[in-house]
């Protein structure tokens, strides 16, 4: 019963504070988000992405329009990718590509695309996936992870030895 009550009321402090922001003026309403953003990246760098990624979403749904927004989606794909969730990641991270295009994070995003590709296996979407963050933005320190991904990358028609001559490496 107490365990129900301190869920009940914890509920209501948040649908409060929820209604609280949405009628905020604009300077508090933006004070408010940057805090909300602060508190989700707190739980984001002690490692609990689970918490994190809940954090992230709930930003979104109060703050979806505030500059912070694209931020929090890439955070988003973050969370889902540290826990092994790629195919969500891509989903998230392909979504600050296409919803933020003017987002400061376009090439962290498109880097981690290629990197959840490379996760999943598909080479040839991963190694394109890297050519265009290199190719869109050079100069940046993704651009150097892309390049490295992609010297470490096997060449498209290689194939491994065993496959070619029909023995194995243990033969």
């Amino acid at each position: 019963m107490v365990k129900m009550m301190k869920s009940l009321l914890s509920g209501m402090m948040v649908v409060m504070c929820s209604l609280n922001l949405a009628v905020a003026a604009p300077s508090n309403m933006q004070e408010s988000s940057r805090h909300l953003y602060d508190r989700v990246m707190e739980e984001f760098k002690h490692r609990d992405y689970e918490a994190a990624l809940a954090g992230f979403r709930f930003f979104l749904e109060l703050h979806g329009q505030s500059s912070l927004a694209a931020n929090a989606q890439y955070w988003v794909g973050e969370c889902q990718y540290r826990l092994g969730h790629n195919k969500d990641a891509l989903k998230s991270f392909y979504r600050v590509v296409s919803d933020y295009p003017l987002s400061p994070k376009l090439a962290a995003s498109t880097l981690k695309i290629g990197q959840a590709y490379t996760r999943l296996k598909d080479h040839e979407k991963a190694r394109m996936t890297f050519e265009r963050v290199v190719g869109e933005y050079p100069e940046s320190a993704e651009a150097e992870l892309a390049r490295k991904a992609l010297d470490a990358m096997p060449l498209r028609d290689e194939e491994p030895a065993s496959q070619l001559t029909g023995h194995s490496a243990s033969d």
